[in-house]
Order: structure tokens, then sequence, then C-alpha cells
């Protein structure tokens, strides 16, 4: 059993624990502070209820988002799971941006304060009592900033639900491949990834994104894991939306982690048979298109360690699939697998899972997103050469374009998603449905 790396996720679990906690403590005593300089004290108790009634609303609507159908104390699917996602979020982005500000202040301060007077200075003074008056424009500078950083996080994250979250759409990208015969040569393939039926993306949502997806009139359809949630989440219903996919060659699909969480991996590849799909657990199906092969591969979610923080070789026992005569496209919810497909000969993977970070913040020209601390494969297209030992030590040089590459390059294409998890937002990250051409290099 790997003890760092359990004791890791234990400090990461307490640190997020402490961080809600501090947040809903800061806010709630901001507010007491408030209305502590109102007349009226039923009014001033009246609110401070109301609030501490609802955040217990909020904790027991995550608590009974976490069990099963039976035995919830809320309908599935409630309104007040959303708003206890959008305020959780909100209030702990406002808390950072708040202490933020006030470490710049006290910085500053610190910085700013005069030195000590000498003793001669002292004694050559006038005995004149002196009043020392602080810089008010400073103070009202600070304050003003304190304000600001408490409220932007909330009206962002009210966009980033009404507004950005619902803006799907159609990303193109032609993909050079090696080994691709010249008959491929323009073969189109439409993707979608992370969908999450939920009470944040309901039936009407992936309708429209599937009607999106058709009209883009691609050869192939991909649908790369996480059709769902959670078990409360109705994985009949999602199929039977993602069904309406049309493409000559078929649709095809694989399994991502919250179909593992929601123990329906079995039922997924159930109710893909039945409407006439196909979802590819660790086996291959070769796809015909103006007389040449493509052999195209699925596997359930990739797991890097378990449990016990044991690190998992990806990919394993995935090398009999892989041809040597025909291209491969391999469907992998999680991009961490590119580096053991590039190695096994795999000329393209198409992934999902990291919904491209969710929300994105570009500071002096550097993009930052959640998402770079759990892989270097966050959003987009990435190349490592074909047939390369996968060595963590150079991971750095590797997903850059080289053009030097022995035996060619292996793609990786991460689409951004549809859905969420966790807050329902998304900023300066829409969701994406891929439009994806081959390219014979």
């Amino acid at each position: 059993m790997n003890w760092s790396w359990i004791l890791l996720r234990s400090a990461v679990g307490l640190g997020l624990l402490a961080s809600l906690f501090l947040s809903q403590r800061f806010w709630y005593r901001t507010l007491w502070r408030v209305t502590s300089n109102w007349g009226r004290v039923w009014v001033r108790v009246g609110v401070r209820l109301m609030y501490f009634a609802g955040l217990l609303l909020i904790i027991v609507a995550i608590a009974d988002s976490l069990r099963q159908d039976h035995g919830r104390f809320l309908p599935t699917h409630s309104p007040i799971e959303a708003f206890a996602g959008l305020w959780f979020f909100s209030a702990l982005a406002a808390y950072f941006a708040v202490k933020a500000v006030h470490t710049v202040e006290w910085a500053w301060h610190r910085v700013q304060r005069p030195a000590p007077p000498s003793l001669s200075s002292v004694l050559a003074r006038p005995a004149v009592a002196e009043d020392f008056v602080a810089d008010p424009s400073r103070r009202t500078f600070f304050k003003t900033a304190s304000v600001v950083a408490g409220v932007a996080p909330f009206l962002s994250v009210m966009y980033g639900f009404a507004a950005e979250r619902l803006r799907y759409e159609v990303r193109r990208i032609e993909i050079p491949l090696a080994n691709l015969p010249p008959e491929l040569d323009g073969l189109e393939i439409v993707q979608l990834s992370d969908i999450h039926l939920s009470g944040y993306m309901t039936r009407e949502s992936v309708r429209r994104a599937v009607d999106m997806a058709n009209d883009v009139g691609a050869d192939l359809a991909v649908v790369t894991g996480d059709l769902i949630t959670g078990m409360h989440d109705s994985i009949a219903e999602c199929v039977e939306e993602v069904r309406h996919l049309r493409a000559p060659l078929g649709v095809y699909g694989c399994n991502g982690n919250h179909e593992i969480y929601a123990r329906a991996e079995d039922l997924a590849e159930k109710l893909y048979q039945q409407a006439g799909m196909k979802l590819l657990r660790r086996e291959n199906a070769v796809i015909t298109y103006k007389g040449a092969e493509l052999n195209l591969i699925g596997v359930d979610y990739q797991r890097e360690r378990m449990p016990s923080g044991r690190k998992m070789q990806m990919l394993d026992n995935l090398e009999p699939l892989v041809r040597r005569d025909i291209p491969n496209l391999l469907l992998s919810h999680n991009p961490n697998s590119f580096n053991r497909a590039a190695e096994l000969g795999i000329e393209l993977t198409l992934s999902g899972h990291t919904h491209g970070g969710q929300v994105k913040v570009e500071i002096l020209d550097v993009s930052l997103s959640p998402a770079q601390f759990i892989t270097d494969y966050i959003a987009g297209l990435y190349h490592r050469p074909l047939l390369m030992p996968n060595d963590p030590q150079r991971m750095g040089e590797t997903i850059k374009l080289m053009p030097n590459a022995p035996k060619g390059l292996a793609a990786l294409y991460v689409n951004r998603g549809l859905g969420t998890v966790g807050a329902p937002v998304r900023l300066g990250v829409p969701p994406e449905i891929s439009h994806i051409i081959l390219r014979r290099v």
C-alpha cells in the first residue's frame, strides 16, 4: 500500500473541506457584521436565521445527491442541488479573492510602514503634539478592491451558469495522420464527450447537441464517455437521445469514469446495443471507407492508480487489438492514456474527461485552468512520436510537435465536453462538439 499517496489524497481532501468551512465561516461573519448595524432586532435575527437555514438546506442537498435513488430527501435533480453547487463554488472563489486583497493590503502596509525615529531626531523635535492621519485614499482603495473581489466571482459564476454553459460550439479540426491510406484522406468524424445528463444537463440540451452533431454530416460518430454523473441520473434517457446520432459508418462509444462511479458500465453496453450502436470495451471494430480500412479500438476508463495508490499500467494487454497493416483510432476517455497509446503505435486517440477545466483564466498571456493539476492534456490537439517508449522524464518535450520524430507522429484530440461536474459553470471553456477531419501526411 502506498502510504504517501494515501496521505497526499487525505491532505488534499482535508484542505478542501477546511477551505469550504473557512469560506462559509467568513461569509457568515461578514453577514453578522453587516446586519449588526441594522436597527430592528427582528430583521437582524431573521436574516441571520434565513442564511443559516439556507446553508443547512444546501448541505442536506449535497449529501442527498450522493445517495442512491431510494431514501432521498429531495426530488431527483432538485433546483436546490444546482443552487448548492453555485453557492459553494462562488463563495469559495470570492473568499480566496477577498483574502488575496487582504494579503496585498497587509504586505503594502508592511512595506510602507515608516522607520522608527532615531534618538537624535526625537530630541531635536519640538515638544508639539502631532496627529498622524492615515491616507484615506489608500484605505478607500483597498476597501473598494475587497468589495469588487467579493462580488466578481458571484457575477462570473452566474454568467457561467446562465450563458456560457449553454453556448455549444462546433469546432472543426484537421488532423494529419501517419500511415493514413489515400482513401481515408478527408474521412470526417464527429465527437461528443462528457454529456453528464443530470439536473444541469436536460434531455432537451442533449438533443440540441445531437442535432448540431448531425448537421456536421460526418461519416463516423463517436461518444467518448461520461453519459451521466451519478447513480441517480438516467443513463437510459441519455442513450435514448444519443441514438439519434446519424453517421453512415455507425455510432461508437466508450465508458468514462462516471459510468464506473454509477456502476453502469454493463448497462451502458446493453443500451448501446439495443439502440443499434456499439460500445467498445477493450475490443475493436474495423471500419471500411472507400475500400480502405480503419481499426477502431475502445476501452473503459483507464485508471492510473489503484485506490491504495499503486500505479497501474494503462491500456494493459491491448497489443493484440492494435493493427500494423492499417491505421488505428482509439477511444479512451482519459487523455493520460495517450502516452501508452503512442508507445503501442496507435496513430490517433480521441478523449474527453477534462472538460477543458470548465474554467480558464488568462493572466498576462498565461492560461490557468484547474485541469492543469491532473493532466498535461487539457483540451485540443497534441502530438507525440509513434512507438516511442513511455518515459515520464521526457513528457514535457514529447507533447510538442516533432517534425523529425521516428516513424511519424501519434495524435491526441481532447474534447472539452458538453456537461459539467461540481459547479454547473463554464468560463472561457464553452461546450464542444468536435468535427474532426483526417488528413494524409
